[in-house]
């Protein structure tokens, strides 16, 4: 999706008109001590301004209002989609977030995935993302509202499974450059 120029930037060529330059979303149990955490802070070392959420959210919590806020501030989101991401409700209503930043507000979306493909997000059969949204349907089962959101989490996950990104196998240290580079090019 095309990005709109800044009308400001800062001395390092980064643009003043958003809070953060990239907003990362991932599953904490996966990747916060590894790949997310190296990815944060590889971009922090170059000059990116970057929000990890640093708490660990429980089971059932429920995207906060400014957590909207900070994905609605960040001019690019990276997804980073690895194996129990669809796990997590949290995660999942974030995406639908990202990918309604990115529809209505022009926001860049940058998926990366990391040990699982992108036709794990758009098939969902026999794969964790299928397995997790099996369970997610059971326990929705009798609640019209969250079998909508459902939904939704399945359009923004096709959605994010079309758009080009990274694969990274967890075996191999990625080379964060690849990510980070192109990332800090955009904003000069």
């Amino acid at each position: 999706m095309a990005m709109q120029p800044p009308s400001s930037t800062s001395s390092s060529g980064l643009s003043n008109n958003f809070s953060y330059d990239v907003f990362i979303s991932f599953r904490g149990t996966d990747t916060r001590h590894g790949f997310t955490g190296n990815l944060y802070k590889a971009l922090c070392d170059k000059g990116i301004r970057t929000f990890i959420d640093d708490k660990e959210l429980q089971r059932g919590d429920e995207i906060t209002s400014s957590l909207h806020k900070k994905i609605e501030d960040s001019r690019i989101s990276v997804i980073v989609f690895s194996e129990n991401y669809a796990t997590s409700s949290f995660c999942l209503d974030e995406l639908v977030h990202i990918t309604h930043c990115s529809k209505e507000k022009g926001r860049l979306v940058l998926p990366v995935f990391y040990g699982v493909e992108p036709s794990h997000l758009r098939h969902l059969n026999n794969n964790s993302y299928g397995e997790a949204l099996a369970k997610h349907e059971e326990r929705f089962q009798n609640n019209k509202e969250n079998m909508e959101r459902l939904q939704k989490w399945k359009i923004a996950l096709n959605q994010a499974a079309n758009l080009s990104g990274y694969h990274y196998s967890p075996s191999e240290y990625p080379q964060l450059t690849s990510i980070f580079f192109p990332l800090y090019i955009s904003f000069l």
